[in-house]
């Protein structure tokens, strides 16, 4: 059996894909073709830490950004 925390570790690349900076680069890129408010969200998932959306969090999750 495997231990828990090896398994949640996120390969470099994917670390790197699912990384706020990365999440906020995709904000500002959807702000600007659509001219809606995105909001950057964590949401307590390992495998994807953060996410962007033009709809506010959902349970369990918490704004950490919000581009306008």
């Amino acid at each position: 059996m495997g231990n828990s925390a090896s398994s949640t570790r996120l390969s470099p690349l994917r670390a790197e894909l699912t990384s706020f900076e990365r999440c906020y680069a995709v904000a500002i890129q959807q702000r600007a073709a659509s001219g809606r408010i995105q909001f950057i969200v964590r949401t307590g998932d390992a495998f994807r830490p953060f996410r962007v959306s033009a709809r506010p969090p959902g349970r369990g999750e918490q704004i950490t950004t919000l581009v306008a």
